[in-house]
């Protein structure tokens, strides 16, 4: 089954503890530093919107790319109740069109993990390239090959909710470095009774390494990379690096 169709229902639900406030403190500092303080700025993989409503209630200009059609609909709600102006566009970002440039390119919570194959990153590093202003700043985290293989393969993770609850399984291919996982969700009905339902979800793990080469072979410059849970050096057991670029 398509990820994030089922799961885009409850997906806000099972995630009310992720600190998107302060992802979005960061990510603001990080486009003060270089420069960008307002202006057009795009996120790619936005999800159900709720970094690019923060960013745009910050005074940023927002486009909102994100492929999956269910987890739009959720921005599109979001963006109803908080009347900002926000622009939502239903694209692949290995293949996304902008109408113009944009002074930056942000794109947390994994999303960049999505993309499987060199040739996937390559495309969608390129695009970016292309659509960013002279000096634009490509911000973005993704989580390291040793967070799949040592952190999270092969394990289990359930959440148990009153109305929902999800059984998530990983398995963590090492020759290829993607990591599976299965997702069988529960959602409580109007009639009382459970919904369940199933997705699969694929993922890369990534070194900074090989994230630096993606960057240079797209003409991008490598700016820096920082734990994006200590926000201090990267280490050999970073589960998940903030990388900062320009075009």
């Amino acid at each position: 089954m398509e990820a994030y169709t089922d799961f885009a229902g409850v997906y806000d639900t099972f995630m009310d503890e992720t600190p998107y406030e302060e992802w979005c403190e960061n990510i603001v500092r990080e486009l003060r530093r270089n420069g960008i303080a307002d202006g057009l700025v795009c996120e790619l993989g936005c999800g159900t919107g709720s970094i690019t409503e923060l960013l745009a209630a910050r005074g940023y200009d927002m486009i909102g790319i994100d492929y999956a059609q269910d987890m739009l609909n959720a921005a599109y709600e979001k963006r109803e109740r908080s009347g900002l102006d926000i622009l939502y566009l239903n694209q692949d970002m290995k293949a996304f069109e902008l109408y113009g440039t944009v002074r930056a390119i942000v794109s947390v919570c994994d999303s960049i993990n999505y993309l499987l194959t060199d040739e996937e990153i390559h495309a969608c590093f390129q695009l970016v390239n292309n659509y960013l202003d002279p000096e634009g700043i490509f911000f973005f985290d993704f989580n390291t090959r040793y967070k799949y293989e040592t952190v999270i393969g092969d394990t289990v993770i359930a959440e148990n909710r009153e109305d929902c609850s999800f059984i998530w399984e990983n398995y963590f291919d090492s020759e290829e470095d993607i990591n599976e996982y299965d997702l069988t969700i529960f959602v409580r009905k109007e009639n009382g009774l459970f919904a369940r339902s199933q997705e699969t979800h694929y993922q890369r793990g990534y070194t900074l390494a090989q994230m630096k080469a993606f960057l240079a072979a797209a003409g991008l410059v490598f700016i820096r990379a920082y734990d994006a849970d200590t926000l201090g050096e990267v280490t050999a057991e970073s589960e998940r690096i903030y990388c900062v670029s320009r075009k």
